[in-house]
This record gives structure tokens, sequence and C-alpha cells, in this order.
């Protein structure tokens, strides 16, 4: 059998790569600075990001000063109508959510970043904004704590 030392990484089934002496992670909540707010978005956002992070590392939670941390601030919450028809009317209207993110890694350095994650769905014109906007919320949040955790912890 042989026996190897030196530097390690652990891996996992999610692609995150984290050296093993990283163990916390410290996840303020993500404050809403768009024009347009939605009261619940921040906290949604928060819990999304701090759920995913948890479920998919062994990181513990730690109110502040973890060995890695994300911050977030919410800049965009628009809606655009998209697919204009003959008629000038539009069949598909856009919601897009567009966040800030600084991510720290308090044991390397060169692992920060400050970046902008943008993610959108297109729902019919023919339907309110009310009656979809939660599904709509659920499915682009899914998709920025996808952006946000493969940046940070995934190097991809």
């Amino acid at each position: 059998m042989l026996v190897t030392y030196g530097c390690k990484v652990n891996y996992s089934f999610t692609g995150a790569s984290i050296s093993p002496d990283v163990r916390t992670i410290s996840i303020p909540v993500i404050s809403n600075n768009a024009p347009l707010v939605v009261p619940t978005l921040s906290h949604t956002l928060t819990d999304a990001v701090r759920d995913y992070f948890t479920s998919q590392t062994n990181l513990v939670m730690v109110d502040r000063n973890g060995d890695l941390s994300v911050e977030g601030t919410i800049t965009g919450y628009d809606i655009q109508p998209v697919a204009i028809q003959g008629n000038e009317k539009a069949a598909m209207n856009r919601l897009t959510i567009t966040i800030s993110v600084k991510f720290t890694n308090r044991k390397d350095q060169k692992q920060n970043f400050e970046n902008s994650f943008s993610r959108y769905e297109d729902y019919l014109s023919t339907q309110s904004l009310a009656s979809v906007q939660d599904g709509l919320i659920k499915d682009i949040t899914d998709q920025l704590v996808q952006d946000i955790f493969n940046k940070s912890v995934a190097n991809w």
C-alpha cells in the first residue's frame, strides 16, 4: 500500500473542490437594492444560497468571519417585453433578476472575486406577473444559486 503526503483537496459529487482546512462559511442576508423591490426576494435568495452550500458541502454555517464568505446585493429586478408580434404587442415578458456577489476565501485569497450574476425567465404576456411571480422567482433563484456555487467552490 502506498501512502502519500502533501497538499490535499476535497472533491465531492457536486463538483466542489474545497481545501480540507476550510470548514466554515458565512452568508449574511442578501440586501435588496433593486429599483423594483419584491419584499420577500432578499430572504428567499439568502435561504436558497445558505441551504445549497450546507447541503452540497460539509461546511458549517457561522454568523460571521467564516473561512468562506458569500455576500450579495440584489441590484436588478426587471420586467421587459420580448417576442414582439406584428401588432407591436409582446407575446412574452421576461423577468430578470441580477445579483452582485462578493466571495471571500480567507484561506486562499487568490479565489476571492466580485461578480454580477443575472438570470431570467419568460412568461406569456396574457398572464399577470402576480400569478406567475413566485414560480419565476423560484426558477431564477435556483439558477443564480447554482451560478454562485459553481463560481465560488466548483471552480468552473
